[in-house]
């Protein structure tokens, strides 16, 4: 069964940080980009940093430039999302997906930023 799993997330105070990890079973990771995306409450899922099979970044919101970072390692089949100074304006649930041919959308993680 070809599945992403999220965890790292919860309740951090601002200025504070986390590390997403993605872990990828079921298939053959390495040829796959891998994206980041999270969902803010009340609004629709966004692309936050993908990274290329070949390890290619890109941060994709111009509010996490600069504090969040991308990364893969190919032989532990995991992606991860480190994520620096954050913000309450970062809350939300993150997921992660390759392209192409997205699986379904896994548990997800949620992140907190909070005083």
């Amino acid at each position: 069964q070809q599945q992403l799993v999220e965890s790292g997330g919860g309740l951090v105070q601002p200025g504070g940080s986390l590390r997403l990890s993605c872990a990828a079973s079921g298939f053959t990771f390495s040829p796959y980009t891998m994206r980041w995306y999270r969902q803010a409450p009340g609004k629709a899922r966004e692309l936050v940093a993908s990274i290329s099979s070949v390890g290619g970044t890109s941060i994709y919101l111009d509010s996490m430039k600069g504090r969040y970072t991308i990364s893969r390692d190919n032989a532990k089949n995991m992606t991860y999302l480190q994520m620096n100074s954050l913000k309450p304006e970062d809350t939300g649930v993150y997921c992660c997906n390759r392209v192409p041919r997205l699986l379904p959308w896994g548990q997800e993680t949620q992140v907190t930023v909070s005083s």
